[in-house]
This record gives structure tokens, sequence and C-alpha cells, in this order.
């Protein structure tokens, strides 16, 4: 199991980026959280199988209307936790 920090930048607000992403993780069983973030990127923590985080993170990607241009990606320490959320 592992736990990624992500921030998302591009057209990514105002997208139904946080609510694909909710159900993304849910279906998947990943945890963690989504939010927009006032300099108009998504910041995105999840957690689970390695390969799980992918999956969510590849069908965020091929949302409607959606638009990484990049993406900043690290490790940080798991946590316990038993949902994903959207936070504001």
């Amino acid at each position: 199991m592992i736990r990624r920090h992500f921030v998302l930048y591009g057209r990514v607000q105002g997208v139904g980026l946080r609510y694909r992403a909710y159900h993304a993780a849910n279906s998947l069983g990943v945890t963690g959280w989504v939010r927009n973030k006032s300099d108009g990127s998504v910041e995105l923590v999840a957690q689970g199988d390695e390969e799980l985080i992918d999956r969510l993170i590849l069908s965020i990607e091929q949302g409607s209307f959606v638009l990484i241009e990049n993406l900043s990606i690290k490790d940080i320490p798991t946590e316990k936790e038993s949902s994903f959320e959207i936070r504001d």
C-alpha cells in the first residue's frame, strides 16, 4: 500500500474532475481526498495499491473537458483512513 500526493495543473477546475475522482476512487477502493486550490490547480491524495492509484489517475484524465498539462507527484506516509472525500 502506498500514499501519493498529486497536484494537477491545466484545465482541471470546473470540469467535474473532483466528482470523477470521487466516484473512480470509491469504485477502485482507493482512499484519500481531492480539493480545488486557489491557484487553479487541483490537489489529490490517494492511498491504495499502486496499480489502483494509476488507474484512478487514468480515469480522471479520460474525463470530458479535463486537460492535465502538468502533474506533480510525491510519495507520502500512509495514514489510517477508510474513505475518499471531496474537500472544500
